[in-house]
């Protein structure tokens, strides 16, 4: 197999550039707005089928072209956060939520816990068997790795306007995050904030900690305002953008990359 292919390891979840040598693995985990036919749409009014509240507009875009640039495998999620999020653990509430901001979740009300296990058979732990997968194919191969997940966020919550445009997320090892935003002044016209607009008192590092810190890879998420993806044009000179910030940063914490120019390694 090519490294430049994309490869559907079960139903719900996709990796691209399984192969690709560059030292970092990117997780995608809300990057489909994807509900299957048994959920019946979960219910939801058909307004927000495809809104934040469903998957992370833009991010998988973002993903894509950083995996091309970094020489990076992808690892995303192929079904809506709203049926399973990737980035919660199974006895999280949050996991499969019965309302997300002002949106309303029909389908996941009053879930047995039977159907519960379900949904982490179907969707968590094939995302986390992916992971574990690639992690090991590396660590077999010798080749350093850091993890970076992309995601991004609505410029309003709960009425309030969000003035921060990139948020660099870390749990307890902060080396990568701390690089990055050593060299924000690289990027003058963004606002950029440290664990913003969300955090770990807000659940949302589970992967950074399982995928990350467990495994003893140095980590970081990306949050970017979807105000600023609406084209996939956009999403890839956010790409751009971000490498300001992750190439020093890599080379900050001792991590050489040669930079991929959108093409993968054979």
């Amino acid at each position: 197999m090519m490294s430049s292919e994309l490869e559907q390891l079960s139903p719900n979840i996709e990796i691209l550039y399984r192969y690709a040598k560059g030292p970092v693995l990117l997780l995608c985990e809300h990057a489909s707005y994807h509900i299957p036919e048994d959920y019946q749409g979960l219910g939801l009014d058909p307004a927000h089928q495809r809104s934040h509240a469903v998957w992370d507009p833009g991010a998988r875009n973002v993903a894509v072209a950083l995996s091309g640039m970094l020489n990076a495998p992808l690892v995303a999620s192929r079904v809506s956060r709203l049926v399973y999020d990737c980035n919660r653990p199974p006895e999280a509430a949050s996991a499969m939520p019965e309302r997300s901001e002002i949106v309303e979740v029909p389908g996941n009300r009053d879930l047995t816990p039977t159907q519960r296990a379900v949904r982490v058979e179907a969707v968590y732990y094939p995302f986390c068997n992916a992971v574990a997968q690639v992690l090991a194919q590396r660590t077999a191969q010798n080749i350093p790795t850091v993890l970076i997940t992309v995601h991004s966020f609505t410029p309003t919550f709960h009425g309030r306007v969000r003035a921060v445009e990139i948020g660099i997320l870390h749990d307890a090892d902060r080396r990568l995050a701390d690089a990055m935003l050593a060299h924000a002044h690289r990027l003058p016209h963004r606002c950029i904030q440290r664990n913003a607009p969300y955090g770990p008192q807000d659940g949302v590092t589970h992967s950074l900690v399982r995928h990350g810190i467990d495994n003893g890879l140095a980590n970081v998420m990306i949050e970017i305002r979807n105000d600023l993806l609406a084209t996939l044009e956009d999403a890839n000179a956010m790409a751009r953008e971000l490498m300001q910030l992750i190439q020093p940063a890599l080379s900050a914490i001792g991590v050489e990359i040669v930079l991929g120019e959108g093409k993968h390694d054979a």
